[in-house]
């Protein structure tokens, strides 16, 4: 086996690759622990996923009311500005 046949089946994209690893995960665990250790594999997948929206979901009302604080800044200060300059006018 030369070093381009060893690159080819390291290629993760190579169907044969997948095949090894499935069979060696068979035989490390065993038919009848695999279904439960894939049970578990999606149930933690789901938890993660669910934990990084609820995290996303906290920094997103942050931004909002970030943004509102600056927005009603903003216009108390447009309103200061006004009433100086109708001051002025008059």
């Amino acid at each position: 086996m030369n070093g381009i046949e060893f690159q080819s089946l390291a290629n993760f994209n190579n169907p044969i690759a997948y095949i090894v690893i499935g069979v060696v995960v068979l035989l490390l665990f065993g038919g009848q622990k695999l279904p439960e250790l894939m049970r578990s594999l999606g149930r933690s997948t789901v938890e993660f996923k669910k934990g990084l929206n609820d995290k996303g979901d906290d920094e997103l009302n942050k931004d909002k009311e970030r943004e509102e604080e600056i927005k009603k800044r903003v216009e108390a200060e447009m309103r200061k500005e006004d009433e100086a300059r109708a001051a002025g006018v008059k």
